[in-house]
């Protein structure tokens, strides 16, 4: 059985416990009320003293009915009450060993992680991209020390509970082996820090910084930061463009939601693909795939923006197309 499906079984036990002992504390407080003609202050007291084995004395039952009634309370009642204790005292316990056998199951899992990626803070901004990394299938892992952030993240997302800012949480997320870090913290003082410290952990790991202060981008990219992506800027250029250019604007927000079932990819020429040494017309990859391919970015670095048909395709070269999934899938298995 699974941790969360036993975690699951516990909880409704102790949920009809507590609803016993209601019954219980109920029944008491009516039955005195009615047959011995007590208030309900007295009843749920009387009730509450004879369960716990308390028996102050002050309030007492008077009559046969009520002396019988009480028996029969104290036999049912205290039992009921000492099993909700026990199972009070083993929920506790059980609990303690479920979240170590959690913390070990998923300290486990990222120390298996290679070539993942890490995801600094899970705020607006921070679910938006772990949610593009679920939708694409990567492996990542969450850095973040809110509770309710954490909680609206779900049982199957990787979490290191901590400050992203700190050299062990990164090191516990893996950063020696991780192939990219997205910080994403509203502070950029704090997007820095993290930025400083993941590059000096791990210098080859690809770095893209969230900067909310348009001053901030320089600095975090003399920190070491590959990308920096400020969703201020980014969201008033869109505005900006629905405003002025609405048909463009329609175009993009289609591909980003989805709705016309393209995407942008970048495709690495590995050795020994057979389109090393083509020209793009021979290649075919338009008419085949219906790709379109926008730019081609060099080893070296150079950035060929729609390039002709007689651009070459070289090894190392990273191709960004923009087309039908499947297409995009196709090529990646040539």
């Amino acid at each position: 059985m699974s941790i969360s499906n036993f975690a699951r079984r516990f909880n409704r036990r102790l949920t009809w416990t507590h609803l016993l002992i209601l019954f219980v504390l109920a029944l008491g407080t009516v039955g005195f009320h009615l047959i011995e003609g007590l208030s309900f202050l007295d009843s749920i007291y009387l009730t509450t003293t004879t369960v716990t084995t308390i028996g102050y004395g002050d309030v007492v039952p008077t009559t046969r009915a009520g002396k019988a009634f009480a028996v029969f309370l104290a036999l049912f009642g205290v039992g009921t009450v000492l099993y909700a204790l026990s199972m009070f005292a083993q929920y506790v316990v059980q609990s303690q060993v479920l979240d170590a056998m959690g913390l070990r199951r998923r300290n486990r899992e990222m120390d298996r992680l290679s070539n993942h990626f890490i995801i600094c803070g899970a705020g607006r901004v921070g679910r938006k991209v772990i949610k593009s990394l679920k939708r694409d299938g990567f492996k990542f892992v969450v850095i973040e020390f809110k509770p309710d952030a954490i909680a609206k993240l779900g049982d199957d997302v990787l979490v290191v509970e901590g400050d992203a800012t700190l050299d062990e949480n990164l090191k516990r997320a893996g950063v020696e082996r991780a192939a990219g870090i997205a910080t994403c913290l509203s502070d950029d003082a704090k997007n820095v820090y993290v930025v400083l410290t993941a590059r000096h952990i791990n210098p080859t790991i690809h770095i893209v910084a969230r900067a909310d202060e348009e001053q901030a981008e320089p600095k975090l990219i003399r920190a070491g930061a590959n990308r920096v992506v400020s969703p201020i800027i980014i969201g008033g250029q869109g505005m900006a463009r629905s405003l002025t250019r609405p048909a463009i604007a329609d175009f993009m927000d289609s591909i980003i939601a989805e709705n016309l079932d393209l995407v942008f990819e970048e495709i690495q020429i590995s050795p020994g693909s057979k389109f090393i040494g083509c020209q793009l017309k021979d290649a075919d990859i338009s008419r085949r795939l219906n790709l379109l391919i926008v730019a081609i970015r060099r080893k070296d670095g150079e950035m060929i923006f729609n390039p002709d048909g007689t651009a070459k395709i070289k090894e190392g070269d990273l191709l960004i197309v923009i087309g039908k999934a499947e297409g995009v899938k196709e090529f990646l298995q040539k």
